[in-house]
Order: C-alpha cells, then sequence, then structure tokens
C-alpha cells in the first residue's frame, strides 16, 4: 500500500458512527480519560484524541494485525458502548468485542440441544428460506435472470418441506451454484484513463470460487474482494449481535462446527447477504470503480487499499441493523423451548427493543436503512465527482467536444442516407417548379427589400419557427435562420411572412 494513497485518508474522524483504522505500528490507547488514536504508513502518520462525551463512535475497525490496542482503550470503548472488530488485510474477522451483557445459562443449554430438540431444522428452515427469496428477487429483477431465478425458487419450495438439515443444505447448494452462475457475465466498468492498466479478468465479475484456493477466499478481482470485505463486516456484526444476546457464536445450527469459524454467525449472515450482494451489485452497474482503489499480490491475489477500505466500513451499520432482528428471531425460537414462568414470554430484545414498541413478533424482519451511496468518480479520469455529474469539470469539456463530433459523424451520415436524398430532391423540385411559375411583378409595389429588412424581419421573432416553416413550405434549419436574420427569403415569401407578422401597405 502506498502512502500517497493513505494520505487521502485525510483525519481520523468517525463517519456513520464507524471509525477505522489501518497501516501499520497502530496504536489506540487511553490518556488522561481521552481515547488516543494513531495510525500510518512511515513517516506518513495520523493521530486523533476523542473526550468521553460527543465522540460519535459505535464502531472501531482496525485492519491489520500491527500495532497495540491497550486493555484500558477495550474499557472506554466496552463504556461507551461502542464495539471493537479486528479485521485482516484480507478481509477475514480476527476479533470482535463489544459491550459485556449478561447470559441466560438456559438460553444456551437450548441452543446447545437444538438439533434434538429439532428448533434446528426450524431455524436453518426459515435462514435458508429467507436467503433464497432474496437471491430470487434480486436475479429476477436486478439480472434479469428468470431461468435461474426459476431454479432459485425450485430450490426454495425444497427447503419449505424438507425435514434435515443436510437435505436443506443440498437445497442451498444447488440453488447457489445457480445464483453465482448468474453474477458471470455481470460487467466491471473503471474510467476510461484506467483501463491500460486494469487485467481483462478484473472487468467482469467471475465466478465467485477464487482458483487462488477454490475457494471465494483470495479474489482475484477487484468485485469479489469488494464482497468479501463486505461480508467480513457483516460477520463481525452477526458474531456481536450474538454476544449481546447471550447466545454462543460458535454452535451453529447449518454450517457445521469448526475451530476456524463462528457457526451460528455464519448462520445469520446467510439471511443478509442477498443485500450485501445488492449493494455492490448496484454500485458496479452505476458506477465505474477506480484502479487505484485495489492493488494486485504477486500471486494474482486482488486486495483493497485503505483509502477504499476506510469507506467500506462506514456501511458497518446498515449491516448490523439488518441482522439484529434475525438474531432477536433466533434467540426468541430457542427460548420458545424452555420451561419458564407465564409472565416471562420473550427474552430481552437489546438490539431493535421491539418489546418497547410491540407486545410480539413472529417473523423476521428484512427492513434495514440503506447503505452509504458508493463512491462516484469521473468516467475518464477518475477524479471525484458530485452525485449529480458523471465527468469532472476538466474531462467534461473533452467529452462534450467527442459528444458534438460524433453526433455531426451521425448527421452526416443521416443526411446522405437513400431516403434523405429522396426527400431533398423532392423538395428542390417543389421550390424549382415554385419559382418558375413566381412572377416578380406579382409582388405588391410597397413590398421592397427596406421593408422586408425594416418591417417584416424584426417582428418574426414573435412567430414560432414551425409556424414560419408551415407558412413557407421550408425546412425548420431554414426557418430558425430566417427568423434569426441570418438568412434572406426569396421575394416570392416576402408576403407570406407579411400576413404573418401583419405587415400592410396601410403602415
Amino acid at each position: 500500500m502506498l502512502a500517497s494513497n493513505f494520505e487521502s485518508l485525510g483525519s481520523i474522524t468517525p463517519r456513520h458512527g464507524v471509525l477505522t483504522l489501518f497501516g501499520y505500528g497502530i496504536s489506540v490507547h487511553v490518556d488522561r480519560g481521552h481515547l488516543i488514536f494513531r495510525d500510518g504508513i512511515g513517516t506518513t502518520r495520523r493521530e486523533a484524541r476523542f473526550s468521553r462525551v460527543g465522540h460519535g463512535i459505535r464502531r472501531l475497525v482496525v485492519i491489520g494485525s500491527d500495532g497495540m490496542v491497550s486493555l484500558a482503550a477495550l474499557r472506554w470503548l466496552a463504556d461507551q458502548d461502542a464495539a471493537f472488530v479486528m479485521l485482516d488485510r484480507d478481509g477475514s474477522v480476527l476479533a470482535t468485542t463489544g459491550p459485556v451483557r449478561p447470559s441466560d445459562a438456559r438460553l444456551r443449554r437450548a441452543q446447545s440441544l437444538a438439533c434434538q430438540s429439532g428448533m434446528a431444522v426450524r431455524i436453518a428452515r426459515e435462514l435458508i428460506s429467507r436467503k433464497l427469496v432474496g437471491q430470487e428477487h434480486l436475479v429476477r429483477n436486478e439480472l434479469h435472470d428468470s431461468m435461474t431465478a426459476d431454479t432459485i425458487a425450485s430450490a426454495l419450495s425444497g427447503v419449505k418441506t424438507a425435514e434435515t438439515i443436510p437435505s436443506i443444505r443440498q437445497f442451498e447448494s444447488r440453488a447457489a451454484h445457480a445464483y453465482w452462475s448468474a453474477w458471470r457475465g455481470v460487467s466491471v466498468t473503471f474510467p476510461k484513463n484506467d483501463l491500460r492498466r486494469v487485467p481483462e479478468h478484473w472487468r467482469t465479475f467471475g465466478g465467485r470460487h477464487s482458483p487462488l484456493t477454490g475457494s471465494p477466499r483470495l479474489a482475484i478481482n477487484p468485485p469479489n474482494a469488494i464482497l468479501n470485505y463486505l461480508y467480513a463486516l457483516l460477520e463481525s456484526e452477526a458474531r456481536l449481535a450474538i454476544a449481546a444476546l447471550g447466545l454462543d457464536p460458535g454452535i451453529g445450527v447449518m454450517h457445521v462446527d469448526s475451530p476456524s469459524r463462528d457457526s451460528l454467525a455464519c448462520d445469520l449472515m446467510e439471511v443478509v447477504r442477498p443485500q450485501v450482494d445488492a449493494y455492490l451489485l448496484d454500485w458496479i452497474v452505476r458506477e465505474p470503480l477506480h484502479r487505484d482503489w485495489f492493488f494486485e499480490q504477486r500471486d494474482g491475489n486482488c486486495r483493497l487499499m485503505a483509502p477504499f477500505a476506510v469507506r467500506l466500513s462506514e456501511t458497518v451499520p446498515t449491516w448490523g441493523r439488518a441482522v439484529a432482528p434475525i438474531a432477536e428471531w433466533v434467540s426468541r425460537t430457542l427460548w420458545s423451548t424452555l420451561r419458564k414462568p407465564a409472565r416471562q414470554i420473550y427474552p430481552a430484545t437489546r438490539l431493535t427493543q421491539s418489546r418497547r414498541r410491540q407486545p410480539r413478533r413472529t417473523s423476521v424482519d428484512m427492513q434495514a436503512e440503506h447503505a452509504p451511496n458508493p463512491l462516484r468518480i469521473c468516467r475518464t479520469c477518475g477524479a471525484a465527482v458530485t452525485r449529480r455529474h458523471i465527468y469532472c469539470r476538466s474531462c467534461a469539456v473533452g467529452v462534450s467536444k467527442e459528444g458534438l463530433i460524433e453526433a455531426a459523424k451521425l448527421g452526416r451520415v443521416a443526411t446522405h442516407s437513400r431516403a434523405a436524398e429522396a426527400r431533398r430532391a423532392k423538395s428542390q423540385r417543389r421550390h424549382a417548379a415554385a419559382l418558375r411559375v413566381w412572377n416578380p411583378s406579382d409582388l405588391p409595389e410597397w413590398l421592397s427589400e427596406e421593408t422586408y429588412r425594416r418591417k417584416i424581419q424584426p417582428r418574426l421573432a414573435e412567430i414560432t419557427v414551425p409556424t414560419i416553416s408551415a407558412a413557407l413550405g421550408i425546412s425548420e434549419p431554414y426557418a430558425t435562420e430566417i427568423r434569426a436574420g441570418k438568412r434572406k427569403p426569396h421575394p416570392r415569401h416576402w408576403l407570406s411572412l407579411a400576413r404573418l407578422v401583419d405587415v400592410s401597405s396601410n403602415e
């Protein structure tokens, strides 16, 4: 990663409640009640100091593993109800910590016995069904692939009637294969000036599995690298949501037990993945990606540069709000298997506070606020532009000039087509016939060139171009030049124009 790219990050300030640190020698510690942040590369360093009031930090995201975070800093974040997330540079989640919440041993016991009680199948069926609904909607309405959407819908029907976890996995795998095949040909655009530095395999989404690993890890192109990073952010939010509800993130219902992942967090992620996919698809379809946002390692692995990773981290609140109702629904479903006092109907809804607004909720709430808008850059040079523009000021002039030249070429081609030549010949014959039968003596004595120039032409500005064109039987471009005084019409037209502007011999 280059220091010049790091400088573009600006100061260390939270955006959308997220503060992201990136670089080497990262330091987070407490000094006299203030939280101190330092990060950077080489001699290019950033530093910030926040008090306990008005800091606006809800998530601290650290990308990389070179540096130090003190215990006092973690306590400071916990006291402020802020979470700490540590991500590796390849996008995998290394650690998450959030505000400490009391847990209920009975709820965790129900979680561990979910396979025996039958709740594991019910939860897996609901989560995967919701996921497939989102995937089918995206493929049908955004990728416009009805055949693949029908395949996913067929798998969805199988999931709804499945009675075992392996059968649910089988239907989900079938749908995933069809789903990602629909993404394979999605085009990825880059600014015109970047194209000579962009590898060919970066210009389409391609396959979801990387040839380097045989899995989504170590992506080889930008869209898959972005997706891996967004999934890592989603996984961190799922972990925090599970911990806040007192569940064990490692005991899943759909994903098998593994020492290298939190299976329940992966289960909850499934429902929100289509929302993350839709966010990425909307970005790469509407906006170009900048070549400087990515770098390629010697093995072909595509990684994100610091400024771009920081901006992606700002989507964390969106995925947190999306996964919160999912986690609470799983908690309530497990809670329903316990013996408890009649007055204790549901566990606390610490994430959504839904019990304060309504007495009961029986289904998963999929609503979430929109993620921050993607970065908009110039389609020629890649410079940042506002939401209302496509090109920067310097490139807009050249693009407009090229557009006019191309339009002129198309105009010349159109005017020399066989149909245009025939219409032009017909018009010339008509005007030639009119000239042959016209007699100059038919022109009234008062209607001279001086009268036309002084009285008639100035009043033509009040007459519309189509009216002049229809009255004289000429084209609208020619009528426009007559109206503007750039052309003087043939004398045979003067009387018709005089009638249009109400000029007579009496004036």
